[in-house]
């Protein structure tokens, strides 16, 4: 991805260095990573894990000051895109947040760890990054590339599109009507449309000229690899979809190439297969 030099977002507050909160602006990772992956809200779990925040006082290292800048960079492409998609459907794009963080920091959904893996809390319309993800999406998920962890910035982003629109309150509304198999098929149709969200803004970047050769495969690797089967597969030795809570690797791919194609909101809507819709519609 063409990103160095670019315009960085002001959303972006870092805490890698003793929990500062410096705005970077202008120019066990096992079960409950795999349970939490490109999250829509998980407050629940977040509230039990460990008390405090950023305690880290070591320098941040070239590579993590450049991994920065790049979600930064990211981020504020997020900004252009959306807010160019919403003018279309005569809606205003509110940006969201994004906190750099090492180990554990505070958000409004509890304490962060970096064991729950890139996730958007709803409560403070931030998202929260240990970066420590990218290298896991390189050696865990054998997901190489910048643009891959591009997409997992986009997926996260793609949940706060989904809160701004009413998705996610009409999604958790239905926590307590449903049984645990069947909010789980939710979530999946809820992750996927968020994956579809993703390629829309891929679909921008490539127009804007901000793609490079291999990009765009980098990407579905990437959604294929955190795919529940794939995972399950590698973490338990059997699958059962029963359990799913983001879709299939087939599934996760063949939406965000959907999105990717389309380029608008047309075809968004993951729950118009379920009786128990949720109408994601906007216009």
């Amino acid at each position: 991805m063409k990103w160095k030099g670019r315009t960085t977002s002001g959303n972006v507050s870092d805490r890698r260095v003793g929990g500062s909160k410096t705005a970077i602006g202008g120019v066990g990772i096992a079960v409950l990573l795999i349970y939490t992956l490109f999250t829509g809200d998980p407050s629940a779990l977040l509230g039990s894990l460990f008390n405090g925040g950023s305690n880290n006082n070591e320098p941040l290292t070239a590579e993590e000051v450049e991994m920065g800048e790049f979600v930064s960079v990211v981020l504020a492409d997020t900004e252009v895109v959306w807010r160019k998609v919403f003018a279309e459907y005569d809606k205003t794009y509110q940006p969201a947040k994004l906190v750099l963080y090492k180990n554990t920091t505070n958000s409004g959904c509890g304490t962060a760890s970096s064991n729950v893996g890139p996730f958007y809390c709803s409560t403070d319309q931030t998202i929260y990054v240990d970066l420590i993800f990218y290298k896991d999406l390189k050696t865990r998920f054998k997901a190489p590339g910048d643009f891959a962890m591009a997409y997992v910035i986009a997926h996260e982003v793609g949940h706060h599109i989904q809160y701004q629109l009413g998705v996610l309150k009409e999604f958790y509304d239905l926590r307590s009507q449903v049984s645990a198999t069947e909010f789980n098929q939710l979530s999946v149709r809820l992750e996927l449309q968020a994956d579809y969200l993703a390629g829309v803004w891929a679909h921008h970047i490539q127009g804007m000229g901000y793609l490079e050769d291999g990009d765009l495969e980098e990407a579905i690797t990437a959604a294929g690899a955190v795919g529940d089967d794939r995972i399950q597969e590698q973490s338990q030795g059997q699958v059962n979809p029963d359990n799913f809570t983001h879709g299939t690797s087939e599934q996760r791919v063949r939406w965000f190439r959907k999105g990717f194609t389309a380029g608008d909101l047309e075809e968004w809507d993951t729950f118009n297969a379920t009786t128990l819709t949720i109408q994601a519609v906007i216009i």
